[in-house]
């Protein structure tokens, strides 16, 4: 993992675990700049994720995301929030976790679908990914996805019932403990959940 201090950082999890927000937060705070991956998609293909999906399908959106990833771990100085799917491809996550810190943002279902139900952009850019409906969705996709995210993750921070100032300043806390300790991944990275 690079140890540089303009080394990129990768915020992961499932949507409304508050990646973008805290971005913007975490980013403002390092003095950084603050990246989404999903704006960067729908910047680079003119549309919305929804309608990505719609006309072309899940493994276009993929394909799609997986070069946008490639582009940002390229990027220095950079926070970047990225979609809650972007760990379902190895390379993506081999990606991240060569280029900088990882930390994977977590909340219970009830708080993600209170955080999706208040973001009223959601339905209109983000497609439902099962015909489960919503609870059952989260719920199903949290499970499939949580070994990932555990994987890759060099820090795990719980969103539920704090604000986005102190999220970030747990990340920033987190993450110094764990600066310059071990050379495997997650050595010495402490996990707060």
């Amino acid at each position: 993992m690079t140890e540089t201090s303009d080394a990129p950082l990768f915020l992961i999890g499932y949507r409304g675990t508050g990646k973008s927000s805290v971005a913007r937060e975490l980013a403002a705070r390092l003095g950084y700049e603050s990246a989404d991956s999903d704006a960067e998609i729908e910047r680079w293909a003119g549309t919305t994720i929804a309608a990505i999906f719609a006309d072309e399908g899940e493994q276009a959106f993929r394909d799609l995301e997986a070069r946008i990833v490639a582009e940002l771990v390229e990027r220095r100085c950079t926070v970047v929030a990225l979609g809650g799917g972007a760990v379902l491809r190895n390379e993506n996550r081999q990606a991240i976790a060569a280029a900088g810190p990882v930390v994977w943002l977590t909340a219970s279902v009830d708080t993600i679908l209170e955080r999706i139900a208040g973001d009223t952009s959601t339905a209109a850019r983000r497609p439902n990914l099962t015909t489960l409906g919503t609870r059952e969705e989260v719920k199903t996709l949290l499970t499939q996805r949580t070994p990932l995210y555990r994987a890759c993750a060099t820090l795990a921070v719980d969103t539920d019932g704090k604000s986005f100032a102190d999220i970030a300043e747990e990340i920033m806390a987190g993450l110094e403990r764990g600066r310059g300790r071990g050379p495997e991944r997650g050595q010495g990275w402490p996990r707060s959940q």
